[in-house]
Formats: structure tokens, C-alpha cells, sequence
């Protein structure tokens, strides 16, 4: 594979390896810095001793490499806030008693059900000077309007730290934003809150303050609110207003990837300025002058658009493509690609992390990679169908890369990819060409009506026609159980595969063969775990009491009528049983006891009845009973006292104290996650 004999892609292996080691280990500080003074003084001797014909160059080459993880590591501790001593994590007794948090505003997000959202940087919490992000939710309604971008706020309310999932395979959202360094929420009323006289003016200030400008100009000419909504989404990369059916369909579809401006988009803004720039003579002085409105022009778009991690990569790296075609070279678009990639993580590290950001580089890899070998099957003399080939061969190589990981994150295929691709690629040239200059002209305070009016009917169709692919569920495959043994199979599978394809030979055969087998070896190896597993599991579940009883693939439910007819719709139960590689064999309805493990479980709903005689192992209390617990714990003796979410807090509070007084175990799902019995 060529592109690993690269120095730089052996360097960035090295370097992404330490942010990894780094985030995963969290070792001290100090002792990472340290290894990196003593890894450079290393590597400075190394290379003066290289320099005689004595020495064996391989020991440059290794320390170099070595010095490349210490500097990943490095990179990841200093960009990591919650190592910084300001950082509000450290400030004594943060998350025992409220506080009063002073704040600006950096990001407004989607709003959801009950809460208005905000990204906020934390500058005073009571009188002490503090750092780090906070994510601020405030009730939906309590707001005459929302915060402008860089608005000071002093809020009084206590902060809330984001614990782990609280049920089985879940969405980790606490994990989530402690990759995005955000350790604290807090909830709070309008009342709750005292709006600064001043503003903080910086760059997010004057990019927000651009777009609302645009916005409210193209809602002054009458855009229909939903097609502005995917416009701005499209141009401008802001997708917090986008409805979750339109979202929906674009998934199903497999062209969610558009809603969020990436290469596709800053590519073509590449082309579009170069196009307008012809003009310019090719003299050294209009060459140059031509690169710096270029890469002024990719900078202040990627600016508008909030500076995601999609749109970093992309106008870093075609900032590289156009820095290349100024000096008239021939810029190997691979290194182009790993330049990118260690300009932006050497910035911001966390990105390595952010599933946009991965998928995003593992596409372009293998469009890169992949695509010339596609577009050798067949060569189409006709330039019409060349050209819709090419882009069938370009979608084929983009999802053939980013397949397993997607499944990974997503546990679900959208069948009719290549269809999409293929009708609406064409489609958002135009609707890409017409909607920056109906954005630049906005941002200019003028909006002709029929540019207006066209672009609204383009994403009008553009929305239609996604959602007819996306109505042909019967071509979307969803719940896909893939864990990480699995995708590291996938992905070695693929690349043998390709490295096969693109030069036979017995010896690239055999390493196919032997990927092959591993894949096998991570689906059987997996498949006979579960097998071997037996496990009860009592959700931490609110409305409902939810309990399942898996014996290797094989889950039996236990739940009450309301919930069984609707089984089939619960996100929880499905989670579980993709992360299990399971299937709900039975449901039953739920009593009041449940055996399992000789182990005797008693489940204690409203009515609070139970037999008198009765001595479980296991009490789980559900909706909240009415029961003299004392005396309860004194007549059946349980080892065990469980609480699901489904009771009052306020009663298990009573109830943990109860249990602490009779030194009896107590476990409430509300505060603990999921109970499980193996």
C-alpha cells in the first residue's frame, strides 16, 4: 500500500496513536511532558549522528516516530480543558449547591422537546475567575427571544454533571460531550437568569451576526420556511432548525451528508471563485493575487459556517489544493489529505473523535483510493453517461469506506444510496451555485425576487425527491448489531481486498484469504460468547417497569400490557438487543415475582400487596408503592432493595436511607443506570 510507505502517513500514525493513548489513559501531565523534552533531546542526537555513515538511519526513523506519538499526547493534555487548573471542574463543591455562573454565549444548538439549547463559556462561577464550556438549557417558552451570539449572562442555578448511560448499549451522552470538553449542564427559567449590558465581540460574534443578517433578509422576500431551513443548512452548514422528518428522509435516503457542509460544498466554492477569477491574467502577481482572494474566500465561508469539524478539514485541505496550484506543481493529493488532517488536530484534537470528522476523512481516503480503480471497469464513450458514471463509481468508493464505520455508529444501511447520489449530485450543482449567490447578495441586503424564488423551488424539488427514495423503507436495513471487533475486521477486509484488486499476486491472495478468516473468527467468536451468556437486566426506564431475562441470543421481556403492544417501537429494548447480538424470543406479562439463577425476585408495583409470607432475595419497588419500608425490610428480609425510575425521587430518597439504616444494599436506576444480575 503506497500510501503507508509515505514518511508523513507513518509520522501521522504515530501521532494519532498518542492523542488516542492520551484521551483513553489520561496520564498525568507532567510525566507526558517530560517524556517529550527527553523523546526531542532524543531525536536532536539522533539526527546529528544520522549525519555519519557509521550509524544505521533506522534509529532516526524510529525515535522520529516515537517523537510523533509523544507529541499526540502531548497535544491531547494541553488542548484537554479539564486539565487546565481554571477549568470549572476544579472549582470546589461545583456540583453540591447552586451557583451564580457567569457566561457568554458561543453557539446557539437545536432546540429539543422542552429546552432551548445553548454552548456557553463559563468566565466567573461566584467570585472566583473560572474557564470551560457549559451546556446551558433554558426552559422552552421562558424566552422572549433567543440569545444573540457573544451575550453575557449571569445565571443562578446549580450545575449538573453529565453521568454515563443509564441503560445497557446506549448512546453514551455524557461521554459525547466530554469529547466536545463540555463537563457540566445547567437548567434554568428566564427568571433564573440577568442578561450583560455588553456583548463580547469576536469572530463568532460577527459570523453569527452575518448569518442573521442573511436569514432575516431571505425571510423579508418570503422563502418558504422549510426549504430556507435546508438552504441555510446546505449553504451555510446550520441545521438547528431543520424539521426531523426532513432530517429523517435525508438519512434513510443516505444523503444526510449534504445537510453539513463538507467537501462536496467547499469544492465546489474552489471552483466557483477560480471560475470567477479567469479573468485575471496568469502572470506571477495575478497568480497571487488570485490565491489570496481564494483562500480568503474558503476561509470566511467555512467562518460563516460555524467552523465544524467537516468544514475545517475541507477548506484546510483544499486551501492546500489551491496553495498547489499556485505554485504550479503537482501536490500528491495524499499528503495534501495527512497535511490537513495534522493542521487540524495539532488545533483541536477532540476533532479525531467526532463521528462527522471520521467519516468525513475515511470517504475522501477511499474516493481517493478507490474511485480511479471503480472508474477502470468501464469506460463510457458517450460524455453524458461518463459523467454520471463517474459520479456512481465516486458514491460506490465514498460508501464502501465509510460502510462499516457508519454501521457502527448507526446500526443501519440505506439501500438506494447510489440512486440518490446519482439524481441529486447533478441537482446541488445548480442548487449550490444559485444559493451562494443569493447569500453573498443577501449578506448585501439585496435578494431579487426570482433568484429567491428559484432557489426556494429547487430545494423545494430537492426535498421531494428525497423523500420518494426515502418512502422505500423496504431498501433501508436497520437495528445492524456491529461492535468494534467487527469494524477493525471490516476495514481489514476491504483494504486487502482493494490492495488484491488493484494488483493480483498469490502473496495479496493470501492476505485476503487470512482477512477473511479473521472476519469470520469476530462474527463466530462473537456469536459463540453471547451464546455462553445469561444475564437479567432491570431498566432504568420512567414510564414503564422494563425487565429482560437473555439466556445467550434469546431474550424473554417482561413488562405490562401498555408496553408490549408497542414493543416493537421502544428505542431502549432495540439498543439492547443490537448491542447483544439478540432477538426477543417471548414477552410476558409482568407479575409479581420472577425466578431466576435460584435466585427469588419480588416485584412490588402501586398496589403495594404482596404475599405475607414471602422471603425474596431480590424487592425491585416500582410506581412508587405505599409501603411501611421498615417494616417491610424487618418481614421479608431481602438481600437486595432495587428502585426503577418509574418511582417518585423524593420516595427514594426515604427509601435509600431506610436501606442504609438496615444495612441492606440499594440500587436506584435513577442515579445508577440498570441493575444486572449475571
Amino acid at each position: 500500500m503506497k500510501v503507508l510507505q509515505f514518511p508523513l502517513a507513518k509520522i501521522t500514525i504515530g501521532f494519532l496513536t498518542g492523542i488516542l493513548v492520551a484521551y483513553n489513559l489520561h496520564p498525568r501531565s507532567e510525566l507526558v511532558f517530560v517524556s517529550l523534552f527527553i523523546v526531542f533531546c532524543a531525536f536532536v542526537i539522533a539526527y546529528f549522528i544520522s549525519k555519519s555513515t557509521f550509524v544505521n538511519p533506522i534509529y532516526f526513523g524510529l525515535i522520529a516516530y516515537i517523537m510523533a506519538f509523544a507529541i499526540g499526547a502531548s497535544t491531547q493534555i494541553i488542548h484537554t480543558n479539564s486539565f487546565q487548573k481554571s477549568n470549572y471542574i476544579h472549582h470546589k463543591a461545583i456540583f453540591d449547591k447552586p451557583h451564580l455562573v457567569s457566561v457568554a454565549i458561543r453557539e446557539k444548538l437545536r432546540s429539543s422537546s422542552y429546552n432551548d439549547r445553548y454552548v456557553v463559556m463559563v468566565n466567573q462561577i461566584d467570585k472566583t475567575a473560572n474557564t470551560g464550556r457549559i451546556f446551558l438549557n433554558i426552559r422552552k417558552g421562558s424566552l422572549n427571544h433567543p440569545f444573540e451570539i457573544g451575550t453575557h449572562l449571569q445565571i443562578n442555578g446549580s450545575l449538573y454533571q453529565s453521568g454515563p448511560a443509564k441503560n445497557p448499549n446506549q448512546f453514551d451522552y455524557g461521554k459525547y460531550l466530554e469529547g466536545k470538553q463540555i463537563y457540566a449542564q445547567i437548567y434554568a427559567d428566564a427568571s433564573d437568569i440577568k442578561i450583560g449590558s455588553s456583548i463580547e465581540k469576536d469572530v463568532w460574534y460577527y459570523t453569527s451576526k452575518l448569518r442573521t443578517k442573511i436569514i432575516r433578509n431571505l425571510e423579508k422576500s418570503n422563502f418558504n420556511r422549510a426549504e430556507l431551513n435546508v438552504a441555510i443548512a446546505l449553504i451555510l452548514g446550520q441545521q438547528q432548525d431543520i424539521s426531523p422528518e426532513i432530517i429523517r428522509d435525508y438519512q434513510f435516503a443516505g444523503a444526510v451528508h449534504i445537510l453539513s457542509v463538507s467537501g462536496l460544498h467547499i469544492g465546489f466554492i474552489l471552483l466557483f471563485v477560480t471560475f470567477l477569477l479567469k479573468p485575471f491574467p496568469n502572470t506571477r502577481r495575478g497568480s497571487f493575487i488570485k490565491l489570496i482572494i481564494i483562500l480568503a474566500s474558503l476561509s470566511t465561508f467555512g467562518l460563516i459556517a460555524g467552523l465544524a469539524p467537516s468544514v475545517l478539514r475541507s477548506v484546510t485541505m483544499f486551501s492546500f489544493v489551491a496553495i498547489g496550484m499556485f505554485l504550479r506543481r503537482s501536490t500528491n493529493i495524499f499528503h495534501t489529505l495527512l497535511v490537513s488532517m495534522l493542521l487540524i488536530l495539532l488545533f483541536e484534537p477532540s476533532f479525531l473523535f467526532d463521528v462527522g470528522f471520521q467519516l468525513s476523512y475515511v470517504a475522501l481516503f477511499f474516493i481517493l483510493w478507490l474511485q480511479p480503480l471503480l472508474a477502470q471497469l468501464w469506460k463510457p464513450k458517450n460524455k453524458i453517461v461518463n459523467y454520471f458514471w463517474e459520479i456512481l463509481t465516486v458514491s460506490f468508493a465514498a460508501q464502501i469506506g465509510a460502510l462499516p464505520l457508519s454501521i457502527y455508529y448507526f446500526h443501519q444501511f440505506p439501500g438506494l444510496f447510489f440512486v440518490t447520489n446519482l439524481v441529486i449530485i447533478p441537482f446541488l450543482s445548480l442548487i449550490m451555485a444559485l444559493g451562494v449567490l443569493v447569500m453573498v447578495l443577501a449578506a448585501f441586503d439585496y435578494v431579487p425576487v426570482f433568484l429567491a424564488k428559484s432557489l426556494e423551488w429547487s430545494i423545494f424539488i430537492l426535498n421531494k425527491i428525497i423523500n420518494s427514495i426515502a418512502s422505500l423503507e423496504q431498501f433501508i436495513i436497520q437495528g445492524i448489531p456491529f461492535n468494534w471487533q467487527l469494524l477493525l475486521s471490516a476495514y481489514l477486509l476491504i483494504i486487502t481486498t482493494i490492495i488484491w484488486f488493484k494488483k493480483p499476486s498469490f502473496n495479496r491472495v493470501v492476505l485476503t484469504l487470512i482477512a477473511v478468516i479473521i472476519f469470520q473468527i469476530s462474527y463466530f467468536g462473537n456469536h459463540w460468547t453471547i451464546q455462553k451468556q445469561q444475564e437479567l437486566v432491570i431498566f432504568n426506564s420512567k414510564k414503564n417497569t422494563l425487565i429482560a431475562e437473555r439466556n445467550g441470543a434469546s431474550v424473554t421481556l417482561y413488562s405490562n400490557d401498555s408496553l408490549m403492544k408497542t414493543i416493537a417501537q421502544k428505542n431502549l429494548l432495540s439498543t439492547y438487543l443490537m448491542g447483544n447480538f439478540s432477538h426477543l424470543a417471548r414477552t410476558k406479562k409482568l407479575g409479581n415475582l420472577i425466578y431466576y439463577n435460584e435466585n427469588k425476585i419480588l416485584i412490588l408495583d402501586s398496589l403495594g400487596v404482596y404475599p405475607k409470607d414471602i422471603h425474596p432475595d431480590i424487592v425491585v419497588f416500582t410506581q412508587s408503592p405505599k409501603i411501611n419500608l421498615e417494616r417491610f425490610l424487618l418481614t421479608t428480609k431481602p438481600k437486595l432493595v432495587v428502585a426503577d425510575a418509574s418511582n417518585f425521587r423524593t420516595i427514594q430518597k426515604l427509601w435509600k436511607a431506610t436501606c442504609i439504616k438496615e444495612k441492606i444494599p440499594f440500587h436506584a436506576t435513577g442515579e445508577k443506570g440498570f441493575y444486572r444480575m449475571k
